[in-house]
């Protein structure tokens, strides 16, 4: 169900340059149960450019604390108005939005679960409830430099971590399809976010070994509600689905990528 709520300001962590972790508490301890791979729209006050709420992934949410985490890339004003939230200051909140990430039915599955640049964001959460629901948990990560590598005691709670950067700087050097992991383990799910060729690549690859696939669209969004349609993209029947209402998880088989 649906809540707009007034959540206040915990912490604001610097991660790198370009991102923060904004993490929110519910005072009244009213934090709706929240799928991983949905997300949120926050509204951005006394910012004279910002006219809509910005979409925003939940990386984490720890329900014992009220605690709602979000993993901001700073790339326009809206998200770097957030970035200069203090302690205690209150955030509209309209959650949870989205359809989130499957739940693998094989008992004990092996799941891959591949980010690149800030769509490494829902995968924490996303790790934390393969691993509570018993399935061994992997995760790939890749980023365009050291700089860009975030987070990585946090992914490590919940799985293995493997790292790739373009100027092998951390990691294997190059895409996050090059690294070895990918021909040395056979996978039974995939769950990918980041930008959109990495997602077809990696769908390329499960596509050709036969695994099941889901993929977090990252189209530009407005309302988060289904009542736009700016954030529509078109599914392998030609119909034009609308991401932020019957996404952003899309099944790969669902979409005209094999094309």
């Amino acid at each position: 169900m649906k809540k707009q709520l007034n959540l206040k300001v915990e912490n604001l962590k610097k991660i790198t340059e370009q991102h923060i972790l904004l993490s929110l508490v519910a005072p009244n301890g009213d934090m709706p149960e929240i799928k991983a791979g949905q997300f949120v729209e926050v509204k951005v006050d006394n910012a004279p450019t910002v006219f809509l709420r910005r979409p925003i992934s939940v990386h984490f949410v720890d329900y014992a604390k009220q605690r709602l985490d979000l993993l901001v890339a700073l790339v326009g004003d809206g998200t770097r108005k957030m970035a200069t939230l203090s302690v205690g200051d209150e955030v509209s909140v309209l959650l949870p939005l989205g359809n989130g990430f499957p739940m693998p039915t094989k008992a004990g599955a092996k799941c891959l679960l591949v980010g690149g640049g800030v769509g490494i964001a829902p995968l924490l959460y996303l790790g934390d409830r393969l691993k509570a629901a018993g399935h061994q948990v992997s995760f790939l990560l890749g980023a365009r430099n050291a700089g860009g590598v975030m987070l990585e005691d946090e992914f490590k709670k919940f799985g293995s971590l493997y790292l790739t950067t373009e100027d092998g700087s951390v990691g294997k050097k190059g895409f996050v399809t090059n690294h070895s992991i990918l021909e040395k383990e056979q996978f039974d799910e995939i769950f990918v976010c980041g930008p959109t060729p990495m997602m077809k690549a990696v769908a390329k690859y499960a596509y050709g070994k036969n695994i099941e696939c889901y993929v977090s669209l990252e189209n530009k969004m407005a309302c988060g509600l289904g009542a736009c349609l700016c954030c529509v993209t078109e599914d392998n029947k030609g119909h034009n689905r609308c991401v932020c209402s019957e996404g952003p998880v899309f099944n790969i088989n669902e979409l005209p990528w094999q094309n």
